[in-house]
């Protein structure tokens, strides 16, 4: 899952440390995948030092969960809930362990991102931040409007994208906070009415 040049290995399993909050320091071991991209810690710290006013109490969706760094962390630093996507069903089953574990107040569905959306879209649950990371060849604009629908009034959407292309000037929304780490530029995007002011 996620950013940065700190590829997992081909084999083998790799480790993911909890780095704020309730949970900090925990590790929590997850599978070996050449596509998981577990965004580094400075990075998280970063992300959340900026989420810090709107988290707490905060319903979380992480749609290509992967690791679950961003929605665990999220739990950890005060988030009320969240909801972790992920189609492999062996990173699903290891998430469901870890939420196990922790005694975590997570939803861990196995789907892919695009059904999930659509089919949340019909439903009365809203998320107040959602972690959207899509595999890196794929543009993040119809994945934003896919989103939309889903999104509590005020939300806030972390999107991370690789350099050199990085984050869209022309989106619907505005970019609050925006910066760059390992190969990547990742920001917090206030989307059309949700405000526009920092969180």
């Amino acid at each position: 899952m996620r950013t940065g040049r700190k590829t997992v290995p081909r084999s083998g399993p790799g480790r993911l440390r909890i780095i704020g909050g309730e949970w900090r320091g925990r590790r929590l071991e997850f599978p070996g995948r050449p596509s998981l991209r577990p965004t580094p810690d400075r990075v998280r710290e970063t992300l959340f030092n900026w989420l810090a006013p709107v988290l707490p109490g905060a319903r979380c969706l992480d749609l290509f969960a992967g690791t679950g760094c961003l929605g665990l962390e999220a739990l950890s630093r005060g988030a009320a809930e969240a909801w972790l996507v992920e189609i492999d069903p062996v990173l699903a089953r290891v998430l469901g362990e870890h939420v196990a574990a922790l005694g975590a107040n997570a939803r861990v569905i196995r789907d892919d991102a695009r059904r999930f959306l659509k089919r949340q879209a019909g439903s009365d649950v809203r998320f107040d931040v959602a972690f959207v990371d899509p595999p890196f060849r794929e543009p993040i604009e119809p994945w934003l409007g896919l989103l939309a629908p889903v999104l509590a009034p005020g939300a806030r959407v972390y999107v991370e994208r690789p350099l050199p292309g990085g984050l869209p000037e022309d989106i619907d929304g505005e970019w609050v906070k925006r910066s760059r780490a390992g190969g990547v530029e990742f920001g917090l995007l206030a989307p059309p009415g949700g405000g526009s002011t920092a969180p």
